[in-house]
């Protein structure tokens, strides 16, 4: 009984396997029937479609804006006061009092200080009495002189005596010269000892106070009493390269006007005019000097501050332009891209000039008649069709979305 068990059980196990080892085949036939079944269906059917061409890019299109434009070149500089004058003493003597607010405006004239006028009182009326004491020697001299010569017709007097008599007289009327001018010299120390405002200006504050003693300037080192700074007109003086100076030189229409804003200022408000340029570029720096003058009425402008200016390049001219963004930089030329009638892209290098409220000046390349891309410029490829769009170059628009920054090498201004 026992072993027709095992051998049962046996017969099992065998048969278990070989079922395992059946489906084992039937994994392994399965995905080569599936294969197969995929290519007789596309046998069948036909093969599956192409994937659809992607539809051209959209790009916006304008023709370029033709305005009349004014040229502008760029300097940065610093204003500076077109008078500026340190107020010393011309005697020597006690301060004994001061006669305005520190950071005043001062006119031309006005009492500043005042140094003890009683020493050079005194010298003064000895002086005085000197002078008269000659005018009275004098006067003696030529009553002598005059009877003198009255009795020479008599033979009373000889013609040594009448010789004396008139070098006296002369002798008197030079030492009545020369107390007059010690007069004169002692009336003006004491006329310096008030000392006034030479230029009408902003004054600083004083350096020094009632009761010191100031050395004149006769005496080495003279005191620095205070400084005034002329501040109407005020001046801006910059650098510029000998390229722009022959550029100006050479436009003989060139008005010289500038144009100068502040570094906290988007906008160019202060109006002036070049008035001097320096007689030699500087061999250091290959640069020129140049100065313009400011009006400065409210004396808002003060020494020292520092500016972007922009000079006027010339006569204002007609000129295309487009946005900037629209200029694109290929290696080392400057393209745009145009679009045809029939929507195909084309490369223009152009030639571009200064920029003009966001806007770009193109001196060569395109044509008024072009179609510009103005927006999309990623979009478009060389020899590709796009998707043309219709727009306008609106300058206000495009003016108050450009950034303010840093001035260009050059600008330019819309004129109409």
């Amino acid at each position: 009984m026992y072993l027709s068990k095992v051998k049962a059980d046996s017969s099992a196990e065998q048969d278990s396997a070989a079922g395992q080892a059946r489906w084992k085949k039937a994994y392994l036939i399965l995905p080569v029937i599936g294969l197969a079944l995929v290519y007789l269906l596309m046998r069948w059917f036909g093969a599956a479609p192409a994937p659809a061409a992607p539809p051209p890019a959209s790009v916006t299109v304008s023709h370029p804006l033709s305005r009349m434009v004014t040229d502008w070149d760029d300097y940065v500089g610093r204003f500076e006061a077109s008078k500026a004058v340190e107020v010393r003493p011309r005697v020597s003597g006690q301060l004994v009092g001061i006669h305005f607010k520190d950071g005043d405006v001062v006119q031309k004239g006005q009492l500043l200080f005042t140094i003890d006028p009683r020493p050079f009182t005194a010298v003064l009326d000895q002086s005085q009495a000197q002078a008269a004491a000659a005018a009275t020697t004098v006067n003696l001299a030529r009553a002598e002189l005059a009877r003198a010569s009255r009795l020479i017709a008599d033979q009373a007097v000889s013609a040594e005596e009448i010789d004396t008599l008139r070098a006296r007289v002369q002798s008197g009327q030079a030492q009545l010269a020369a107390a007059q001018a010690t007069v004169r010299a002692q009336r003006l120390n004491v006329e310096f000892a008030h000392i006034r405002a030479p230029i009408t200006g902003r004054i600083s504050d004083r350096r020094v106070d009632v009761g010191n003693l100031v050395a004149g300037d006769t005496a080495a080192g003279a005191t620095v009493m205070t400084t005034i700074n002329a501040l109407d007109p005020i001046y801006f003086s910059f650098n510029g390269s000998e390229a722009l100076l022959l550029k100006h030189q050479r436009q003989k229409d060139a008005a010289g006007q500038v144009e100068i804003r502040l570094q906290d200022e988007a906008e160019y408000k202060w109006k002036g005019h070049v008035d001097f340029t320096d007689n030699a570029i500087d061999n250091g720096s290959g640069t020129i000097r140049g100065r313009a003058v400011v009006a400065n009425a409210g004396g808002f402008l003060v020494p020292g501050m520092f500016g972007n200016m922009r000079l006027n390049g010339g006569a204002p001219h007609r000129a295309l332009l487009v946005p900037d963004g629209a200029v694109v930089t290929d290696q080392a030329r400057k393209i745009v891209y145009v679009v045809a009638k029939d929507g195909t892209v084309a490369v223009r290098p152009v030639e571009v000039g200064a920029l003009a409220g966001g806007l770009r000046v193109i001196r060569s390349g395109i044509t008024a008649q072009d179609e510009v891309v103005i927006q999309g410029t990623q979009f478009a490829m060389p020899g590709a069709k796009v998707n043309k769009i219709a727009g306008r170059i609106d300058p206000a628009k495009v003016a108050a979305v450009a950034p303010v920054a840093a001035p260009a090498s050059s600008q330019a201004t819309i004129t109409n």
